[in-house]
């Protein structure tokens, strides 16, 4: 099980931190649980932590007029909030566990004390706003111009941006009602859609989850028109 010093200290920026940087973050930082179907945050919220995922997954969700709309997933590895935290605004969107999941939480201090102390933190920073950046931009793509098998594809490619996730390995351990909801699809067009990925020699399903044999191909699939 990864702890919360071995999830700060393997992040893509806690490696750029040097030791004295790094303990002060282990020792203010602090877990929070939060059950399947539990919110890990809410919108409207005052946001007062920066917060990475060591276990499990989460999805971002906004509502207008009573339609629930997915923004994101968020794996292990991942972190969210610092646009709002940079912007001190209230959360624009709800983020709840599809699964049990284990959260670290940097508080506002202590984020606002690493952008004034280190230069590779606020270069990171910057990587990640321009990697989230072109994630939404790419979702406005996939809504409006791609089939359905390419949504599930490019779905699933997100997972692999490393300026968003450490190390992301082949093996995906998700289960097809959690794609779904991440992609905003029935469970069993996913189901339809992974075996068109899996017969074009993209994925190989396996009993829980999916192991991605083309990365590459699964970023530029296009799919039939629908």
């Amino acid at each position: 099980m990864t702890t919360l010093p071995e999830m700060l200290a393997t992040s893509t920026w806690g490696r750029t931190l040097t030791p004295a940087e790094l303990d002060r973050v282990i020792s203010e930082s602090f877990e929070r649980q939060v059950p399947a179907g539990g919110f890990a945050a809410r919108m409207g919220q005052r946001v007062e932590h920066w917060t990475g995922v060591i276990e499990g997954l989460l999805m971002s969700v906004t509502s207008a007029d009573g339609k629930v709309s997915t923004l994101t997933g968020i794996n292990a590895g991942g972190w969210y909030g610092e646009g709002s935290l940079l912007k001190r605004e209230p959360r624009r969107y709800d983020v709840v566990a599809l699964r049990p999941s284990r959260l670290v939480l940097v508080p506002h201090a202590t984020f606002e004390w690493l952008r004034a102390n280190s230069l590779p933190f606020n270069h990171h920073l910057h990587h990640l706003m321009n990697a989230r950046l072109s994630l939404f931009i790419g979702m406005l793509e996939y809504d409006r111009l791609l089939s359905t098998d390419a949504r599930v594809a490019r779905c699933l490619a997100t997972l692999f941006n490393a300026d968003l996730y450490p190390e992301p390995r082949a093996f995906v351990d998700l289960r097809q009602q959690e794609i779904a909801l991440l992609s905003g699809l029935s469970r069993q067009r996913v189901n339809v859609a992974l075996r068109t990925l899996q017969a074009s020699g993209l994925i190989r399903i396996e009993p829980r989850g999916m192991t991605v044999l083309d990365l590459e191909g699964l970023r530029n699939f296009a799919g039939v028109g629908e």
